[in-house]
């Protein structure tokens, strides 16, 4: 996953990916290209996903029991396979929200000690 500008490339944590696509699949059924411009849009195009990133989480998360695969036609009549969050990943989901939450809330008051805000 990188930014549009190389220059200003956002290494994400380990994990991200994986929340950001299961995320992305709370809103139902999506083959890979469509998820991954999904994050791309819900980011205002900060976050790019690419393939070669995309296709290893998504395998990863099918031998998780997180997501499951179905294939199907995409909307340019092209084979494709969708992608579905499962009962185990809306779970898992939720556990990994409240990991980042704590994390980004964590790092926030780092970078924003008592005291010094509006510096």
């Amino acid at each position: 996953m990188s930014t549009k500008e190389e220059n200003e490339r956002i290494e994400l944590l380990q994990g991200t990916l994986d929340l950001l696509i299961l995320r992305t699949l709370v809103l139902g059924l999506a083959h890979g290209h469509a998820i991954a411009k999904a994050i791309e849009y819900n980011s205002a195009d900060v976050l790019q996903v690419e393939q070669g990133s995309l296709y290893p989480a998504l395998h990863r998360l099918i031998k998780r029991g997180w997501i499951s695969a179905e294939e199907g036609t995409s909307e340019n009549n092209r084979r494709a396979k969708f992608y579905r969050l499962t009962a185990r990943g809306r779970r898992q989901l939720r556990v990994e929200t409240s990991k980042w939450e704590k994390l980004a809330g964590a790092i926030a008051r780092i970078l924003q000690p008592a005291g010094q805000e509006g510096e």
